[in-house]
Formats: structure tokens, C-alpha cells, sequence
């Protein structure tokens, strides 16, 4: 079996977030390897932009099925299963090929992505060894797109998914980042502020800001006008309850 080497890159949302670090780390490397989701899955389009620009490979697995059907409490299992068939499609491509891969990371690997988790496993089953680079998160680019900080003045900000707002808010999180939204689910916030991005450093990006109860439709024709123009649509965005300050 060939000796392996993983690199981990955080790539934003594309060529234009390409930090000079992990464009060094992807011109290092013999080719990158991906999940295919669709024939036209307008995302692998983006990665395989990133590696035309740093003269890369991009080595294709069909992409396996996951229980999306799932309910809230099988949730974390199904995505077990989902990786562990991930893991398995991976090793053997990494297995027959060895040489230096990269992972092109959506935003930044340390932010609800698995992709380190599944090269960990990648680990425990090849000769492999392997290394993180970061990149721009979704948090950074919408804060910098409204001209805003995350938290009041010596206060925390809280990062949770959509899934989970509904236990921040009763939990009293004041500031609450969410990402991995479907449509955002905000009729339990309706007296707070929201900054809303789609899309975010893109052409098809979008901003809405305000209180929850007035641009709840602006936020969802916003989101759809991404999804239009892209043909996809990754939102993210802070709530804050107006008494906290």
C-alpha cells in the first residue's frame, strides 16, 4: 500500500478566499479528492475551480446516501453511518493512489464540517498522515459583510445550527450565530435582530438586516434569489435579543 499524506484545506467560499497558506498547501499536493453529489452539483463546480488554479487533479467518489428521513433523536447516528460510508469510498481511492490528497473544506474545517473526523478515520485505517490548514469562516465573512461585531462589549457569542436555535434561545443566549439553516425557523425571535447573509463573498450573495418581525419575508425572497442565481444557498446569520445591549 502506497504511503499517504492528507492535507485539510479550508478554501471559504471559493477561489476568492483562498488564503496564500492554503494555496501554498494545495500546490503541494499530486490531487484533491471529493464527494459527487449530483452530475451538475454546482459546489464541486466551485472546488474544481480552486484546483484548475493550483494545477490539482479533482478525484471524484459518488457520494453516499444519508437517512435524511431520519428523526431529530437518530440525527447524530444517521450521520455516523452517513461518514463511515464516506470513509470507506475514500480509503480506497487513497489506498490506490497514496501520493499528497487535499479535502477542499467549505468555509473553515473547524466549523460544523466532518471532514477532519473522516480523515481521522482515514487514519486508523491506511498509513497516512495529515494536516489541517484553515480558512474563512462563514461567521468572519458575515460579520465583515454588515460591519459588525459577533458579541456586545465583553460578552460571548453562542454558534449553534438551525436545529438547535430553539435550545439556545431557551437556554438565554442573547447572541446566537446559526449556521447549517434550512429556511431560518424564527418565529420564536420575533422581537430580535437578525444580520443575514446568503452566499456570502459570492455573486450570488445576499444581506438582510433588522428586526426579525419586519424582514422575515425579505430574509426568504433574499434566500431564494440566491438559490436562482447559484443554483444553491448557504446561509448563515446573528440573532440578538435588542435588551441585550
Amino acid at each position: 500500500m502506497a504511503e499517504t499524506r492528507v492535507r485539510v484545506v479550508g478554501i471559504g467560499m471559493g477561489p476568492q478566499h483562498v488564503t496564500p497558506e492554503a494555496s501554498e498547501a494545495l500546490r503541494s499536493c499530486d490531487y484533491a479528492l471529493a464527494a459527487e453529489k449530483s452530475v451538475d452539483d454546482p459546489l464541486l463546480a466551485v472546488r474544481r475551480q480552486v484546483c484548475g488554479e493550483h494545477g490539482l487533479e479533482l478525484v471524484t467518489v459518488p457520494d453516499p446516501e444519508r437517512d435524511r428521513a431520519a428523526p431529530a433523536a437518530g440525527y447524530e447516528a444517521a450521520v455516523h453511518d452517513w461518514h463511515v460510508a464516506r470513509v470507506t469510498a475514500y480509503a480506497r481511492v487513497l489506498a490506490s493512489r497514496g501520493g499528497t490528497a487535499a479535502f477542499l473544506v467549505w468555509g473553515d474545517p473547524s466549523l460544523y464540517d466532518s471532514t477532519v473526523r473522516v480523515v481521522e478515520a482515514l487514519a486508523e485505517r491506511l498509513r497516512l498522515d495529515y494536516d489541517v490548514v484553515p480558512g474563512i469562516s462563514a461567521p468572519q465573512l458575515l460579520a465583515a459583510r454588515h460591519r459588525i461585531v459577533l458579541h456586545p462589549v465583553g460578552r460571548p457569542v453562542h454558534l449553534t445550527t438551525a436545529r438547535r436555535l430553539h435550545e439556545a434561545v431557551a437556554a438565554g443566549e442573547t447572541d446566537i450565530v446559526v449556521m447549517l439553516g434550512g429556511a431560518p425557523e424564527l418565529t420564536a425571535v420575533g422581537d430580535w435582530s437578525i444580520w443575514w447573509g446568503a452566499n456570502l463573498g459570492t455573486r450570488s450573495e445576499e444581506l438582510v438586516a433588522g428586526r426579525v418581525c419586519d424582514v422575515v419575508a425579505e430574509v426568504e425572497a433574499a434566500r431564494e434569489r440566491a438559490r436562482a442565481s447559484a443554483g444553491w444557498v448557504m446561509d448563515v446569520y446573528l440573532l440578538r435579543r435588542e435588551s441585550a445591549g
